[in-house]
């Protein structure tokens, strides 16, 4: 199986204010962002995520070979129920989903 972490170059998340998280993943090649934007489609990442398809915002940057997802945070920040005050910790959920392998010529 081939994971997102495998391809990209680098996938991050963060704060986007109190109430939102950002997610980037960095491809080094045109190829790799091709492949990374046709195996995530936003279905399997909102259920990855533990949100509905409606809530996630979509964003592929081609010129940069970046593909970028927004979701509203699942605890607002610093709330007592916040579990990672930075977002940081979701970038694994992503990092470690699959994505399909590199088609043979």
């Amino acid at each position: 199986m081939t994971t997102l972490a495998d391809v990209a170059t680098k996938v991050r998340s963060k704060n986007a204010g109190p109430f939102w998280l950002t997610f980037d993943i960095f491809c080094a090649t045109p190829e790799d962002f091709a492949r990374v934007c046709a195996g995530l489609p936003n279905d399997r990442v909102a259920t990855a995520l533990s949100v509905t398809p409606d809530l996630l915002k979509r964003f592929e940057i081609a010129d940069l070979n970046v593909l970028k997802f927004s979701l509203p945070r699942p605890q607002i920040q610093g709330t007592r129920h916040d579990t990672d005050m930075h977002g940081d910790s979701y970038a694994n959920i992503l990092a470690e989903m699959s994505v399909r392998p590199k088609r043979r010529r």
